[in-house]
């Protein structure tokens, strides 16, 4: 990359960063407002784009593998790196559009997996398939994932890079309700057309809405928010710190009790709730509407659900939708309630709510009631994209904010490794019937979450808050 000698003001003596406007808040989440509509996008069709192609319930876990292990590689090294260079376009900048575009194209090409992999047989001539659908299926979402991970991480550095200490708790209830609108958004928008307009968004062209979505997004947001260049570092400098960043990062992130705390509150979070974003596709389509498993079923029978299938998927999607809407109306008021009454407060009474909402979904398929537990759950939701990247900026050291927020990430990213291949593996062993054909126990997801998203809400009352 090209470097500037431009000089941070950050590093001036007596500097203070500006106070962003309201409308300046609102620019600088846009961005993350395209990055949840391709994240929410990914997480809704993934599951029936890989069945389609044959994916098992085990399979399709080992598949969803890829969000978590590029989180564990690429947000570290990404914030890491974020942290040393200096651009003409800022630290973060750059990796925040990179990310968005070489995503977008991957949203494009995912749900023609089938297609390519057809094309691509063509090209060498061969009557043996080389390339299977759901091989190009898995390729491509590990390259959603990693694109996501490597704009996701400077996203949130950007949040001490830009704006005083004093904003940092309402920047992310600010990021935390431009997630909760870009899922709803996303999530919606399906439901909304065919319940208004009797018309069915195709997949195809749900994956090209979440394209243009990203990339425009952090397009906009990259133009309207001014970013601090930091000093370029002597050649010697940067040698010496490539050899020593993140052993440096590590012990910098864990100088402090508190943070270990932080961490283990977020890791049994995660565990908890990618069960419910992982799972809870399948559950409505095959759990609630009562369709099979349709992986080894002939065409005739698969034509027999395709109803089914599509009504499942467009609960599934107003489901989240719900969940959604709910984040996205309370994050305001929780980053004002955290502000009154302290973070690890609210966010106990948050989790506690979402334990109990995952809890219930485990014991009914009410279609009624599933939707109102999945809005409770949304207020946990809300609280979880703001709170503990709040309660955690109170300890980071300054210089570190990238490589901290990737380290962070290893606490998300860890848990989906654990629980893709835990749950998966119990699933699969836990087939039923449902019109006398296969089907699972998709349920056993949200009896693991309740349970380990109660065990992070009796451990954050013990975190010590910086009082401000």
């Amino acid at each position: 990359m090209t470097t500037t000698d431009k000089q941070n003001p950050a590093e001036e003596k007596g500097f203070k960063f500006p106070k962003l406007t309201t409308m300046q808040l609102i620019n600088f989440c846009i961005g993350f407002f395209g990055l949840q509509f391709a994240w929410q996008m990914r997480i809704l069709l993934s599951g029936p784009v890989t069945e389609s192609l044959g994916a098992s319930p085990f399979l399709f876990s080992l598949i969803w593998l890829a969000g978590p292990f590029t989180g564990l590689v690429v947000q570290p090294v990404i914030g890491a790196i974020s942290d040393n260079i200096s651009t003409p376009f800022g630290r973060r900048k750059p990796f925040l559009l990179g990310g968005a575009i070489l995503c977008s194209l991957a949203l494009w090409a995912f749900p023609n997996s089938g297609k390519i992999a057809d094309f691509l047989g063509k090209l060498v001539h061969s009557d043996v398939p080389i390339w299977g659908g759901l091989l190009v299926a898995a390729i491509l979402i590990w390259v959603i994932d990693a694109c996501i991970n490597a704009s996701q991480g400077p996203y949130r550095a950007l949040v001490p890079d830009t704006m005083p200490q004093e904003q940092h708790a309402l920047a992310n209830s600010y990021l935390s309700l431009s997630i909760g609108l870009g899922s709803v958004v996303a999530s919606g928008a399906a439901w909304f057309m065919k319940t208004v307009f009797n018309y069915q968004l195709s997949v195809e062209t749900q994956f090209i809405m979440a394209a243009l979505a990203f990339s425009l997004a952090v397009i906009w947001t990259c133009l309207t928010t001014k970013e601090y260049i930091t000093k370029v570092k002597t050649t010697e400098e940067k040698t010496t710190q490539e050899k020593q960043t993140f052993l440096q990062s590590l012990k910098a992130f864990f100088s402090d009790i508190e943070v270990y705390k932080v961490c283990a509150i977020q890791f049994f979070t995660w565990m908890g709730v990618i069960s419910m974003l992982i799972y809870f596709t399948n559950f409505s389509v095959h759990n609630v509407f009562g369709v099979p498993d349709l992986t080894s079923v002939s065409e005739s029978v698969k034509q027999s659900y395709e109803s089914k299938l599509l009504d499942g998927t467009n609960f599934s999607s107003f489901c989240f939708a719900i969940f959604n809407l709910v984040c996205f109306l309370c994050s305001i008021p929780i980053g004002i309630l955290a502000s009154k009454f302290g973070n690890k407060k609210v966010h106990t009474v948050a989790l506690l709510l979402m334990a109990a909402a995952f809890t219930g979904l485990a014991f009914t398929v009410n279609q009624t009631y599933v939707a109102i537990l999945m809005g409770l759950a949304g207020v946990g939701w809300a609280s979880l994209l703001a709170l503990p990247f709040a309660m955690l900026s109170e300890y980071i050291q300054k210089g570190t904010e990238g490589s901290a927020m990737g380290i962070f990430n290893l606490f998300i990213a860890g848990p989906q490794v654990i629980s893709s291949i835990v749950l998966g593996a119990v699933i699969a062993k836990s087939p039923m019937t449902t019109d006398g054909l296969l089907n699972y126990h998709w349920e056993y997801a949200f009896l693991a979450a309740g349970i380990c998203i109660l065990i992070a809400a009796i451990m954050t009352p013990f975190i010590k808050e910086k009082k401000a």
